[in-house]
């Protein structure tokens, strides 16, 4: 996860988690998946990139969702499948990258790749 040029990890800590939050909220940062589809004969390597941006988020907002423990083991210190959807107020790109697969990238390699498998034709 990029936000201002820097990378957000997993935080360590509650309070970590509360800082990561504090500082996304109001304001978008980007989701960054890479994906490679290789076989003996051929490589794709590819990165998706999700823009996401934070509603404005109170001290009662941050402690609600820290207390919750979802921020645990998640970079940004949020998951969005979870309670995390109620921090975001829009997605921009696919939801899918956020949640940790970029879905819609890998459907349109496999869909080139495999036209007789997947995809419409």
């Amino acid at each position: 996860m990029l936000f201002e040029g820097a990378l957000l990890g997993k935080p360590a800590d509650a309070t970590e988690a509360e800082q990561m939050l504090e500082a996304l909220a109001g304001r978008t940062h980007d989701v960054v998946s890479g994906l490679c589809l290789r076989t003996p004969a051929w490589e794709e390597l590819h990165e998706e990139v999700t823009h996401v941006t934070f509603r404005t988020l109170t001290p009662r907002d941050l402690a609600h969702y820290v207390a919750a423990g979802e921020w645990e083991g998640r970079a940004g210190g949020y998951a969005i499948q979870g309670l995390g959807a109620g921090l975001v107020e829009r997605v921009e790109g696919d939801f899918l990258n956020v949640v940790g697969l970029p879905g819609s990238l890998l459907v349109r390699l496999l869909a080139t790749r495999f036209s007789g498998v997947y995809g419409f034709g």
